[in-house]
């Protein structure tokens, strides 16, 4: 019984913490042409695993090093900008966003990122159970590959979308910055309203300066 219920919590916290990583591979994919799109997919979605298998291994003791996850928060911050931005008049951008290549590089960057709370969760969870923690990773595959599929052809449909998901990825990385034991320090110094509304406080900026550059670009 005991052991279910540690399965049905790995289901959940999957369900929850895949999503941003197929929001990336949707993002990231979302300008490819057709038959380059599951390629993409898949590319990321075997980098995502891949990460997710690394990064089990010394998952506590990465997140234990300071500064690290702001370092990983601010990279994530600047990927969510420039999927945002997609300065797609620019011939040398519109190139470099429209090659799976360049596609499969911001996912696996992004990827890395998204990954650790991903692996930390589910392996305190399995609390050392390898077979779990195998489980756990396996059940990310489907949960990204056709979510990031699902997502993909729901930003066809509705491109406004797209700032809902660099949204996402803007709260992820303020989350994880605020969650870097570096600044444990001073955690007294925010309140509890104060901490909830930084990562909202996030997401407005990153989505005022990405509109604001993308309507700088269309004039230019």
């Amino acid at each position: 019984m005991e052991t279910l219920l540690v399965f049905l919590e790995i289901v959940m916290i999957n369900l929850l913490l895949s999503g941003d990583n197929a929001v990336v591979i949707a993002m990231a994919g979302r300008r490819l042409p057709p038959e380059q799109r599951r390629r993409a997919v898949w590319w990321g979605a075997a980098a995502a695993i891949v990460l997710r298998c690394v990064l089990t291994l010394g998952a506590i003791a990465l997140l234990n090093v300071p500064y690290l996850q702001t370092a990983g928060a601010f990279l994530l911050f600047v990927i969510a900008y420039q999927l945002l931005a997609d300065k797609k008049d620019k011939a040398e951008h519109s190139r470099a966003a429209s090659t799976l290549a360049g596609a499969v590089w911001t996912i696996v960057v992004a990827d890395f990122v998204m990954s650790l709370d991903n692996v930390l969760a589910v392996a305190a969870v399995a609390n050392g159970d390898t077979i779990l923690l195998i489980i756990g990773i396996v059940m990310s595959i489907p949960i990204i590959i056709w979510g990031s599929s699902f997502i993909m052809r729901m930003l066809d449909r509705m491109p406004g979308l797209l700032y809902l998901g660099g949204g996402l990825l803007g709260y992820t990385a303020a989350e994880m910055a605020l969650g870097d034991p570096a600044w444990k320090s001073y955690a007294h110094l925010l309140t509890f309203e104060a901490e909830k509304l930084i990562p909202i406080m996030a997401v407005a900026i990153l989505l005022v300066i990405a509109l604001w550059m993308r309507k700088k670009s269309q004039t230019e």
